[in-house]
């Protein structure tokens, strides 16, 4: 029987500082800052494909305190507090036309409070969402980066990372295989090995391909299968 509990399954809590960087470097850098409370920049937007990060920094920044928004945010949620340093709006391509204008109002209170600050996310660059001229405009104002997807080299690199990290014994071909065989998804392949390492220490085994393989046939790796796909963002 295995000694995997049910739970080691969950997905990590985004943060800053579990987010894998790749090439997206001074776009981290200035979040922290904005986290930190600096206000050089008072508007960034975050554009990038599926599984480039967007939804896992803002989530990252929310758990400090700021206020996370979302196509589904009651038009309320949208009201400028004095009180509230930081505003998250997630998802921004998929806003309908009543919380388009609520974050147009929102972005424009923003910028007229030093201590406030706001960042935004969507799929594309903001001259090419499909949302109204003047808030297109507005989410352009600021810093825009494009956040890259990680290269298969990268991924590698952050998977031998973590082994190092934890003095864990992986074969050379566990990782290739990983890359081959399971989800692109970055954040999907560090819980995977997570859940792999943990089977490994449960039955005093390096890590190897045999045992990964173990592994996918047990009740835990067919879990993994069954789940839907992590989001992209």
């Amino acid at each position: 029987m295995s000694q995997l509990a049910l739970d080691l399954l969950a997905e990590a809590e985004p943060t800053l500082d579990n987010f894998v960087v790749g090439r997206n470097l001074e776009c981290l850098d200035c979040l922290r800052a904005i986290l930190a409370g600096e206000r050089a920049r008072q508007l960034v937007y975050l554009w990038g494909a599926p599984g480039s990060g967007r939804s896992h920094l803002l989530r990252a920044l929310a758990a400090g305190g700021a206020r996370l928004l979302s196509p589904q945010t009651p038009i309320e949620g949208f009201e400028f507090s004095e009180a509230c340093p930081l505003y998250l709006a997630d998802d921004a391509h998929c806003y309908d036309q009543p919380r388009q204008h609520a974050l147009f109002h929102l972005v424009n209170q923003v910028r007229a409070t030093p201590h406030a600050a706001l960042v935004a996310a969507g799929d594309a660059p903001p001259l090419r969402l499909d949302l109204r001229e003047d808030l297109r405009t507005r989410l352009g104002w600021g810093l825009v980066f494009e956040l890259r997807l990680l290269t298969d080299e990268e991924k590698a690199c952050a998977l031998r990372r973590l082994a190092a990290a934890r003095g864990v014994t992986v074969s050379g071909d566990v990782i290739p295989w990983l890359l081959t065989h399971c989800s692109r998804d970055i954040r999907a392949l560090l819980e995977i090995f997570d859940a792999i390492d943990r089977h490994a220490l449960a039955r005093r085994r390096p890590i190897t391909l045999p045992l990964l393989r173990e592994w996918m046939q047990g009740d835990e790796g067919r879990s993994f299968g069954r789940r839907p796909p992590i989001s992209g963002d």
